[in-house]
């Protein structure tokens, strides 16, 4: 029956979507405090099984990788098509992928789990974000090179505080080299993955990266071993590395791709050595001198400060050289 002309008429809030833009980051978010339990959980399968970071990062992602298969069998026409559309792209994610992390399971072992995610976590946005500026070619303004000064000189001070071997670093200036690295290949998978991720959906990209990245750690970890004992808490925790850490959070990761920036991406994943340093100082006793988070702070402001700088950026390369010849004088003949 309809309404009477004199009653009210009721109506629905409507629902307002949450813009893609937002989702987004809410999704890399999620993955970031994910990403964050990873150096805890590799330190206890490193310390009960005596695997190695190489072959942990195979199991991680080997795992990961049947996962992932499962889901994705029913739309393996899909796969194949975005193999054919972006075989190079795609090899180099993998590859990067499995790179970046063994490298960081490295830094973990050696240099331990707080020192290793701050360093390579914070390097990789301001790495992120000066390639974005050249290839852009701006020059770098007052703010940009002091957040590359802060970011320097946050690592000096994690570097000079942690040169000193203790139980939980036992080889700390191999390890923070290793992290720097991680921190290199973190930022470059970044920004590779994120073209390749605007045409191919998450969960292929996700299964596709992780079953690359597993080959390609393969002949290095075959080599160093890949027995585990078959107790249930070894299981249980190389399960979280595949399927939580790995397949769920590089999932929301690559979904978030699809309307952030890479330079963005990296410093929102930020949350990511800071939930691993909490987890570190509160379940494995780590210690975090003064000059570590003193040089921690300035990273993670220096990667702020790169997130909160306007985009538009200074002067391009091309535009100086052409006012400087506009505006020199004309030059001799002779």
């Amino acid at each position: 029956m309809p309404a009477s002309p004199t009653a009210p008429t009721v109506r629905s809030a409507p629902v307002t979507p949450v813009p893609p833009a937002r989702a987004g980051l809410i999704s890399i978010t999620v993955a970031g405090v994910l990403w964050g339990t990873t150096g805890v959980v590799v330190h206890a399968v490193h310390d009960s099984t005596g695997l190695s970071p190489v072959s942990i990062g195979f199991y991680r992602l080997a795992i990961a990788a049947l996962v992932l298969a499962v889901f994705t069998a029913p739309r393996l026409r899909r796969t194949l098509a975005a193999v054919r559309a972006a075989p190079l792209s795609l090899l180099a994610t993998g590859v990067g992928l499995g790179v970046y992390q063994a490298l960081y399971f490295a830094a973990v072992a050696l240099a331990g789990v707080g020192v290793a995610t701050v360093v390579s976590l914070g390097l990789a946005p301001v790495l992120a974000a000066a390639w974005e500026s050249v290839r852009a070619r701006r020059l770098p303004g007052r703010l940009r090179v002091a957040t590359l000064v802060a970011a320097v000189a946050g690592l000096a001070l994690i570097t000079g505080a942690s040169a000193t071997p203790t139980s939980a670093a036992p080889r700390p200036l191999l390890g923070l080299l290793a992290a720097a690295g991680s921190g290199l290949g973190y930022a470059a998978t970044t920004l590779v993955s994120r073209h390749v991720s605007r045409r191919t959906a998450p969960m292929t990209l996700t299964t596709l990266s992780t079953a690359i990245g597993a080959v390609a750690l393969a002949p290095v970890a075959l080599a160093d071993g890949l027995a585990v004992p078959a107790r249930p808490d070894v299981v249980a925790l190389l399960l979280h590395l595949g399927v939580v850490t790995t397949a769920l959070a590089y999932g929301l990761f690559y979904a978030g791709l699809r309307t952030t920036e890479g330079s963005v991406a990296a410093v929102v994943t930020l949350v990511e050595p800071l939930t691993a340093a909490a987890l570190a100082v509160a379940l494995l006793g780590e210690p975090l001198p003064l000059p570590v988070i003193t040089g921690g702070v300035l990273l993670l402001t220096a990667v702020a400060a790169t997130y909160l700088a306007p985009r538009a950026g200074g002067p391009t390369i091309a535009g100086c050289r052409r006012r400087r010849s506009r505006s020199a004088p004309p030059r001799s003949r002779t």
